[in-house]
């Protein structure tokens, strides 16, 4: 019994120590880790990439601009040269013979041509004033004259939006009238049978009296009507030089400039 009892003993303890090994619960796995996602994109940081792409941009377009501008500047500044002198005269020429030929979309076109490649030139300059008088071609004439006093004529001057009339301002102190005026005289002679109207406007400024006018008038023995007007017509048709003519046709004016540009040619084409 002494011997066999401690090896009782030793066999319990292993068997008890087995049976705590395998009654002891297995160590727990580690939970898996989720897979890694990739990060949203930033939407507020692309907007305003976005957003200074186009500041960059309207800054560029921007510069570019003010570069023209003192492109342009520059060579205003140094003037013309001989060369483009003489292609805007050249111009200038072909655009005074499409307002002969009655072309005024042709001459507009090459009145604004003259503005953006020739500015600054003689021609350029020029051209200021057959601006002004193009721009009213086209246009409905007055419904009145604008008479403050007749002269002559009265009764003559048939105002109703039919036939053809020249009108022609003018003032007694103004050498270029004196001289025009007596010649319009022959050009009504010569066309007044075919139906053409003529009509003097002054405004007596400069201080020239009635009987100034008058005597004018008799001098140069002009028939056709004369009157001293408002203003009203030469405004209407942007008179700011004498002596200056308009043709009115059926109501609506067809020709602006000076007296001497026009034609008998020109005058018969619209009767």
């Amino acid at each position: 019994m002494t011997v066999r009892y401690p090896l009782a003993l030793a066999l319990l303890a292993v068997f008890a120590g087995t049976t705590a090994l395998a009654q002891k619960p297995a160590a727990e796995a580690e939970p898996a880790k989720p897979a890694p996602q990739e990060a949203p994109a930033a939407p507020a940081a692309t907007d305003a990439n976005a957003e200074k792409i186009k500041r960059l941009e309207a800054r560029l377009a921007e510069l570019e601009r003010r570069l023209a501008t003192l492109e342009r500047q520059s060579a205003r500044a140094a003037g013309p040269s001989p060369e483009q002198e003489q292609a805007a005269t050249g111009l200038l020429n072909q655009l005074q013979q499409d307002i002969q030929n009655g072309d005024y979309d042709a001459a507009k076109a090459k009145l604004a041509q003259l503005g953006k490649d020739y500015p600054g030139t003689r021609a350029q300059r020029q051209s200021a004033r057959l601006s002004r008088e193009l721009a009213v071609v086209g246009n409905p004439a007055p419904e009145t004259l604008g008479v403050q006093t007749w002269f002559q004529g009265e009764s003559d001057v048939k105002w109703d939006g039919q036939g053809t009339t020249l009108v022609v301002f003018w003032e007694e102190w103004c050498p270029h009238c004196r001289r025009e005026v007596p010649k319009v005289e022959q050009t009504y002679q010569r066309l007044r049978e075919q139906g053409l109207q003529v009509v003097g406007l002054t405004k007596l400024t400069r201080g020239v009296s009635e009987e100034k006018v008058r005597s004018f008038i008799e001098t140069n023995k002009l028939s056709y009507p004369i009157a001293k007007e408002n203003g009203q017509m030469s405004q209407a048709l942007n008179v700011s030089g004498i002596p200056a003519a308009a043709v009115i046709k059926d109501g609506k004016v067809v020709w602006r400039g000076h007296p001497s540009r026009l034609t008998d040619e020109m005058l018969a084409g619209w009767l």
